[in-house]
């Protein structure tokens, strides 16, 4: 996955919904004034889901200057928090399940899986 490939330190998630039309700038802005975090920080994934939950964007600063991702799921959707406003650092673990469409934060079994397990 990209975070294993690029070398990626620290995944941070921004919770809520993001306006996607944002480009570079907009979504630095974002993370500097809204959640107070320096989006300069080399090595650190940012990403942002908006309302259609099919598609994110990732921010990442590689010191000489940004580097912009889009991803859309062509079925599915993400399962993104919503219920905060926060920032929420992510680890591999949590990653591969946000990679996989489970809400990092709040993993759920389904039923049909818990049967599987017992």
């Amino acid at each position: 996955m990209l975070a294993e490939a690029a070398g990626i330190e620290k995944i941070i998630l921004i919770c809520g919904y993001t306006d996607l039309r944002y480009g570079i700038d907009g979504l630095a802005q974002q993370i500097g004034t809204k959640y107070n975090i320096n989006p300069f920080q080399k090595n650190v994934l940012f990403l942002f889901c908006g309302r259609r939950s099919d598609r994110i964007k990732g921010l990442v600063w590689e010191g000489t200057g940004f580097l912009l991702l889009y991803k859309r799921l062509e079925a599915g959707k993400f399962s993104w928090p919503r219920d905060s406003e926060d920032a929420a650092h992510l680890n591999a673990e949590q990653y591969r399940l946000l990679m996989e469409g489970i809400n990092p934060l709040h993993p759920l079994i389904s039923e049909v899986q818990a049967r599987k397990i017992i």
